[in-house]
């Protein structure tokens, strides 16, 4: 069930899960009952266009999936990817739902905290070192102190 789609449509299409775009799309439309032309004239995208993606032989742009998404309630990641493609893993899942709970203050360290340490990957990955290579989190804590805090 993709609960982005039940919470603001209020229906579920749980047969959705694991389809391409343009089977998202038919199976969108005719949920809402309409024709490639109603879907055409209900998004103000030109019916040709509404066939090929449906054909799978043309991708949306942003503004088109923008059109979509805003007439039938839907978000463009509903639209474009998978249910587990955009989630965190399954083992981070229950971590990051209880961050819900958390005050805003801990939510902002949580934040800072998360955001060191994908940095900290990207530069492992930019510089081509491995996790065993890079240098461990308490040597930066043994730096020497700057003169203006060892004058302290």
């Amino acid at each position: 069930m993709n609960p982005v789609h039940t919470m603001q449509v209020g229906f579920s299409l749980p047969y959705l899960h694991a389809m391409s775009f343009s089977q998202r799309l038919i199976a969108l439309r005719r949920e809402h009952g309409l024709t490639q032309q109603g879907f055409s004239d209900a998004t103000g995208i030109h019916v040709q266009q509404i066939k090929r993606y449906e054909a799978g032989t043309s991708q949306p742009s942003a503004d088109a999936l923008k059109k979509i998404a805003k007439r039938f309630g839907v978000t463009t990641d509903w639209l474009l990817f998978e249910e587990a493609e955009r989630g965190p893993d399954e083992d981070l899942r229950l971590q990051f739902e209880a961050m819900g709970q958390l005050t805003p203050e801990e939510k902002e360290v949580a934040r800072a905290v998360l955001e060191g340490l994908l940095l900290k990957h990207a530069a492992r990955q930019w510089g081509g070192s491995s996790p065993a290579a890079a240098p461990p989190a308490r040597a930066a804590a043994k730096r020497p102190a700057s003169k203006r805090e060892a004058a302290k």
